[in-house]
């Protein structure tokens, strides 16, 4: 994307968190995430063989280590240069980018994967962000998002999101504390599912499936390129 006066530096906007090395280092345990359900679902699309993937917002590269047996490539895009670093040193091709700055070398890929990284993006941002990822899908490709998207009414969010702030962990370490949480939702931006899917639909995705977590904080889309 062309850089203009205007343009969100997305690379210092991607939250504190991941730039710190000492959070990076400690990520994997916190995060705690079985990419087992994401590989099969990708598999079952018909991703695999010569497919190319992109991971847009890879932190420490275990979706693509997971992943690179099933395809010929995996490419880990990631906006904290700490976390590229530590993907680097695991053997997996990273790339020091963002949604807004990605630029694809290469094949056109099969299929795009993005966990808990969208929500870095106000919407207007997101908007423009989720356009550059349906370009780079051919008809057909596949593009599953997997975020903290809020699937409730706005009258409904102090308590939804009181009870889900007090169903985290106390231990920091053991995944997102209920102040992590509080945090999130004051200075970082989830949607609300229903504007994030007609903006999905209105770049050119048609969502195909769609789950949506218990506590409405959570959704996972599987969508196709139109």
């Amino acid at each position: 994307m062309e850089t203009r006066p205007w343009q969100l530096d997305e690379l210092a906007h991607a939250g504190r968190e991941p730039l710190d090395p000492d959070y990076v280092a400690g990520y994997d345990r916190k995060a705690g995430t079985d990419w087992a359900d994401d590989v099969a679902t990708l598999l079952a699309l018909g991703v695999r063989g010569a497919s190319t993937v992109v991971d847009l917002g890879a932190g420490s590269g275990t979706f693509a280590l997971a992943l690179r047996p099933h395809v010929a490539r995996v490419v880990a895009v990631d906006a904290s240069e700490a976390m590229v670093a530590l993907m680097g040193s695991r053997g997996v091709e990273a790339v020091h980018a963002g949604f807004l700055s990605y630029e694809h070398q290469g094949s056109s890929p099969h299929a795009i994967f993005s966990r808990n990284a969208l929500h870095q993006l106000p919407d207007f941002w997101k908007a423009i962000a989720l356009d550059r990822v349906a370009r780079l899908l051919p008809s057909g490709g596949v593009f599953l998002l997997r975020d903290l998207v809020f699937s409730f009414d706005p009258q409904d969010a102090p308590e939804l999101i009181d009870a889900w702030i007090e169903s985290a962990p106390e231990d920091p370490a053991e995944g997102w504390s209920g102040a992590e949480l509080a945090a999130h939702v004051r200075g970082e931006y989830s949607t609300y599912s229903w504007l994030l899917e007609p903006m999905l639909e209105r770049v050119g995705f048609e969502i195909r499936d769609r789950e949506v977590a218990s506590s409405k904080m959570y959704a996972r889309y599987t969508c196709a390129r139109r």
